[in-house]
């Protein structure tokens, strides 16, 4: 990891450490993080990102997006 983590960082890998299987990208959006933010994480290796089967809601198929916590996020984090 390269430097030290933002508030925002930390919330949110607070959020998945409790997560036990992870939260989907949109509840985390809807909780206020931003895209890019959740994207560093996976990059920085502190969370990973696992595209899952396509759902249909309301006549539209989206891939569901689950991001879950890995041992460096939770080093990071002291937990």
């Amino acid at each position: 990891m390269t430097g030290r983590l933002s508030d925002e960082q930390r919330r949110a890998l607070k959020l998945l450490a409790g997560s036990p299987h992870g939260a989907t990208e949109a509840l985390l959006l809807a909780k206020g993080f931003e895209t890019k933010m959740l994207v560093g994480l996976v990059h920085e290796g502190l969370a990973t990102a696992l595209v899952g089967e396509p759902v249909r809601d309301g006549g539209k198929t989206v891939e569901v997006v689950r991001i879950r916590i890995t041992e460096p996020g939770r080093r990071a984090l002291g937990v």
